[in-house]
């Protein structure tokens, strides 16, 4: 297995780690009765860690799709580098200290961190250019 098909492995479970907490720290929020409920009524913004953590998951969810895309194209061209491979290292590991920097409350970092994601992300495609 590429180092790219590695990290979209790592990334995935990252991904779904991220909603699972997003879910739980919501249920706690709202309740097991809204959790089982068709949550047809509105409600309010979640706080503190929940609303953290499932925003964090929402950026995820944003730029995940955009890097299960690069890999493939990596893959699918055979165009795997020490750019494309160092790229898909960045993001995944700027995208687990971003979720646990989100989810703690840290400002500006979070912000840098994310850039160095995207970057990451940025990368893989370039290698495929």
């Amino acid at each position: 297995m590429t180092i790219e098909l590695r990290m979209l492995m790592w990334s995935t479970l990252l991904g779904l780690a991220q909603v699972l907490l997003a879910a739980g720290a919501s249920t706690k929020e709202r309740g097991v009765l809204w959790n089982v409920s068709s949550r047809e009524r509105k409600m309010p913004d979640l706080t503190g860690m929940a609303g953290r953590l499932s925003r964090s998951a929402e950026n995820f969810k944003e730029t995940f799709p955009f890097f299960l895309a690069a890999v493939v194209l990596v893959q699918l061209t055979s165009r795997n580098s020490s750019l494309t491979a160092t790229g898909a290292q960045l993001y995944f590991w700027c995208r687990l200290v971003y979720a646990g920097i989100y989810a703690a409350g840290v400002v500006y970092l979070r912000t840098v961190v994310w850039s160095a994601a995207t970057l990451g992300l940025v990368l893989v495609i370039f290698g495929v250019a």
